[in-house]
């Protein structure tokens, strides 16, 4: 069975490895981009260069359905794939299994000891910090009056992650085609700026890129984080992600860390503005407010990348738009979390095929 994946940011190299896994399978992928998914860039043209890899599973507040599960789904995945694929790879991909940490600056917590309870049922483990817990374990964090820590969500980083999959699913015998335009569609018959593609099934996730293919409302929202290097590591201990008011501090070791990031709207006509330097200041301004020692902080490097976000329903996007023909796309914020769920909703309609 010749199956083609469109795009191959996370989701489509997600989809591309476990598809890989199945016999009988000739997979290609095609992607516009002249080359996998790069680190340390200023501008990334898809979502997964630009994502800090937070994966928010039991912290997130929804308290079951389905977007619940995909997101447990895809912690629970990395925890047993990464080793995997440095194994077959012989790459690293950094992968902090220290939780996450959210600060509370309100007193207010009804809603997070309801959320404990609820995830107890669930086996999850999710703590209310107070204050004297938290300025024990963190002391370089300020203003926070409570944290809720949730031991078992996760960090990846997304460019080592894809490049991982990519290298895992080439030694599995996939076909990657960068550099390839998709130019038009008639069933499953892919026309590419290289040439014409035959296949007897089509996903498509190529992410914002997917709006030019099928012509669905899908559009990108711009995001900005930054790399800064401290004289000294905030911590002796390893740390957690930690997050307040939408801001994130992501530790990389060294002395270094990403903080970020913004979430930037196009315009009402669908236009994506340049990076606005005030939101991405002000990013800064509210992670140096509860962690005073990133004043100061040597800028490494900034960067921006585009999430692709549908409009009026809920992301991410996975149907059959006609026989054989499949979308896997719209993940918006939460690419990286939500790929190993939509690679195994698309590997089942595969299998069912076969």
């Amino acid at each position: 069975m010749r199956i083609t994946i469109v795009g191959c940011g996370v989701v489509g190299a997600t989809i591309a490895y476990e598809l890989s896994k199945i016999s009988d399978l000739e997979i290609t992928v095609v992607d516009a981009q002249p080359t996998p998914v790069q680190a340390d860039l200023t501008e990334y043209p898809n979502a997964t260069g630009a994502a800090l890899g937070v994966l928010m599973g039991a912290i997130s507040k929804k308290e079951k359905g389905r977007n619940l599960r995909m997101r447990l789904a895809g912690i629970q995945y990395y925890n047993e794939t990464v080793s995997e694929l440095e194994e077959l790879t012989g790459r690293s991909i950094p992968f902090n299994r220290q939780g996450i940490l959210m600060l509370q600056f309100s007193d207010d917590l009804e809603v997070w000891h309801r959320l404990v309870e609820v995830r107890r049922k669930q086996d999850l483990a999710l703590e209310v910090w107070n204050q004297e817990r938290l300025k024990l374990e963190f002391p370089f964090l300020d203003r926070a009056v409570a944290a809720i820590y949730s031991p078992s969500d996760r960090q990846i980083n997304p460019v080592a992650l894809t490049q991982a999959l990519i290298e895992g699913a080439k030694l599995r015998g996939v076909n990657f085609q960068f550099g390839t335009k998709v130019i038009g569609r008639q069933n499953q018959q892919i026309q590419t700026s290289q040439g014409v593609i035959e296949s007897d099934y089509v996903v498509i996730s190529a992410g914002v890129g997917t709006s030019g293919i099928e012509k669905i409302d899908i559009r990108p929202v711009l995001g900005q984080a930054i790399h800064v290097r401290l004289p000294k590591p905030l911590s002796d201990k390893p740390l957690p992600v930690i997050t307040g008011d939408d801001v994130h501090i992501v530790t990389l070791g060294n002395s270094e860390y990403w903080v970020g990031a913004t979430v930037e709207f196009p315009t009402e006509a669908g236009e994506v503005l340049p990076p606005d330097r005030a939101m991405f200041d002000e990013v800064m301004r509210q992670a140096i407010k509860f962690c005073p020692a990133l004043k100061g902080a040597e800028i490494v490097r900034s960067w921006f990348g585009l999430r692709p976000r549908p409009q009026g329903r809920p992301a991410p996007v996975i149907e059959e738009i006609e026989p054989n023909v499949l979308l896997a796309t719209g993940h918006y914020r939460n690419g990286v979390l939500l790929a190993p769920a939509t690679a195994a909703e698309v590997q089942e309609k595969i299998i069912k095929k076969l």
